[in-house]
């Protein structure tokens, strides 16, 4: 196996599903697919502003959803779903070929489900109280049961976060899908800039962003004119009545989030390069053998069932463990917000 020169498998895993013709891929017109089916976003659902590159939709789809007049589709919604119908289904069950489409969604699915985008706007299935749902995907599995779960918990308190202060983090999606090219790149998390918006406590979509590139360590831990996204997570944990051992185990998750952001720690991508680079069978030929693939796989093994790592989680997975045996506390407060409190890019206090 060539030794890759990027730090995840996005634009791997798009191309190699990327199922368009070629004139499909050099002369797409407008009701045809812009790109492949595992990518970026390409509209919003609450605000047309941002939604600068113009995804192609089908029409016919379009008409028959607006021309129903359905309460709460509207034109962005409609035109969300259209895009969908601009690809073949690329599955099907034999048993579930003749179905009532007034009562089972699977057809709809088909297409729904093989649009791998970097969010997902999931509707609730038939017959289910589950509601409506916003699949976050971009995150990369980790080693540890600790990483994953910091990953999944920093993504719904920041979720609630937004909700709760109403944070605006609306940029053109043209600029996010720049960000997503550039995350991909080597080292990224340190060496990168990402176009980010600064003034986040903005609350209307129509408010004019002030976009400015920052470093990942910038737009998680802060600098002198944006507070940080921790800080932001942390001011909303300030307000919740927790229990010791859940609030400390959070805080282990964000300190993992924060030395991630600024190299205090590795990320998964640079440990297992640094794993292979100092392998002595490696031969600095980009090749990675069968040996070396055999000892990265028993050592990433090994971690996942409790052996140390510090440079993937510094004493963070330790320590959390250590405070659920021995601490059982009423409540717990992080500081963040009535003695530290969070200001926005002008100053203002949250």
């Amino acid at each position: 196996k060539q030794w890759y020169q990027r730090r995840v498998r996005g634009n791997v895993i798009s191309t190699s599903v990327d199922d368009r013709t070629d004139e499909e891929i050099f002369n797409p017109g407008e009701d045809k697919a812009r790109s492949s089916r595992y990518s970026t976003i390409n509209s919003f659902l609450r605000s047309d502003k941002f939604s600068d590159v113009c995804p192609p939709y089908d029409k016919d789809i379009y008409r028959t959803l607006m021309d129903a007049n359905v309460e709460n589709i509207d034109d962005l919604m409609a035109r969300h779903i259209a895009h969908l119908f601009i690809r073949d289904p690329i599955s099907a069950f034999s048993n579930r070929v003749e179905l009532d489409d007034e009562s089972d969604t699977d057809h709809f699915e088909s297409l729904q489900s093989t649009n791998w985008q970097n969010m997902r706007f999931k509707p609730p299935p038939p017959g289910s109280d589950i509601g409506w749902r916003v699949e976050f995907r971009t995150i990369e599995a980790q080693i540890t049961d600790f990483e994953n779960a910091a990953f999944v918990s920093f993504c719904i308190l920041l979720s609630r976060a937004m909700a709760s202060f109403k944070c605006n983090f609306y940029i053109p999606l043209s600029l996010a899908q720049i960000n997503m090219q550039r995350a991909q790149k080597r080292n990224a998390v340190l060496e990168q800039k990402f176009y980010f918006r600064k003034n986040i406590q903005c609350c209307t979509c129509d408010c004019e962003p002030e976009i400015v590139e920052m470093t990942i360590n910038e737009i998680i831990n802060g600098n002198g004119k944006f507070p940080g996204i921790c800080k932001v997570i942390r001011a909303y944990i300030n307000n919740m009545d927790l229990e010791f051992v859940t609030a400390t185990r959070i805080c282990s998750y964000i300190s993992l989030m924060q030395k991630r952001a600024s190299g205090e720690i590795m990320t998964t991508a640079t440990w297992l390069r640094k794993f292979v680079m100092n392998h002595p069978l490696y031969k600095h030929d980009s090749v990675v053998s069968e040996e070396i693939t055999y000892d990265l796989l028993v050592e990433c093994t090994e971690i996942t069932n409790g052996k140390s790592c510090e440079d993937l989680m510094g004493k963070l997975r330790e320590t959390s463990d250590h405070n659920n045996k021995h601490f059982r506390r009423d409540s717990f407060k992080t500081g963040d917000t009535i003695t530290n409190p969070v200001f926005d890019a002008e100053g203002r206090e949250w």
